[in-house]
């Protein structure tokens, strides 16, 4: 796919290009964060809870599902970003405040995990899943996240929700996460939404206008 050549102007852009610096910073302080909020809450794990909607059911297979889904969709979104880059400074932040936010909810509770985590799901998920990070689903948060962030994007918002809804079923299925985690993640996540539109409003009007345009093209 070749660049356009709005697109290679835009990586010429000094002020967009620090825009992305900061973006692609700010993920990696949260990714850090991440990792050592996830060790801590699993360390510290107590025993598994009762939960009214796991105790009726499942635990089914997911993992193929729930895991390599993932990897799906990171790789989908990195090729997306790629070609619209324009997004990518606030999706960059608003994810790394995602992360950042979660990081501090689960370094607060330490449930056990509901169901015994899988041992063989890859090197790179494993780097990002650890067992006692459960309060709030990142599988359902961030796919409803994007929803939001491409909510002027008709198609895209809808497939980030079947994305969303579709995440957080599978993990009540395979005993993932216990359903206060799946639940709570919509509500916290659009609350973390909203706080990123006050933060960072000129990414998001520079990503609102790469929608217009984009659909202005095919008017």
């Amino acid at each position: 796919m070749i660049p356009s050549s709005n697109t290679i102007r835009l990586w010429r852009d000094r002020e967009f290009l620090v825009n992305a610096l900061v973006g692609g910073l700010m993920l990696g302080m949260a990714l850090i964060i991440n990792f050592y909020a996830g060790t801590y809450a699993t360390v510290n794990a107590s025993n598994r809870v009762n939960d009214f909607i796991l105790n009726r059911v499942g635990p089914y297979d997911v993992d193929m599902f729930f895991y390599q889904g993932s990897v799906i969709f990171w790789t989908f979104i990195v090729l997306f970003l790629i070609y619209r880059p324009k997004h990518i400074p606030f999706v960059a932040k608003s994810v790394s405040l995602f992360i950042i936010i979660r990081s501090f909810f689960i370094v607060l509770t330490h449930l056990g995990a509901p169901h015994e985590i899988t041992p063989s799901i890859g090197f790179i998920v494993s780097k990002f899943t650890f067992g006692g990070d459960l309060f709030f689903s990142g599988h359902t948060g961030i796919p409803f996240l994007y929803a939001l962030m491409f909510w002027h994007h008709k198609s895209m918002r809808y497939i980030f929700l079947v994305m969303a809804v579709t995440f957080g079923s599978l993990a009540l299925l395979g005993h993932k996460h216990y359903s206060i985690d799946v639940f709570a993640a919509f509500f916290i996540t659009y609350s973390i939404f909203k706080i990123s539109c006050q933060l960072f409003p000129d990414d998001y009007t520079l990503s609102k206008e790469d929608i217009s345009e984009h659909e202005e093209s095919l008017a």
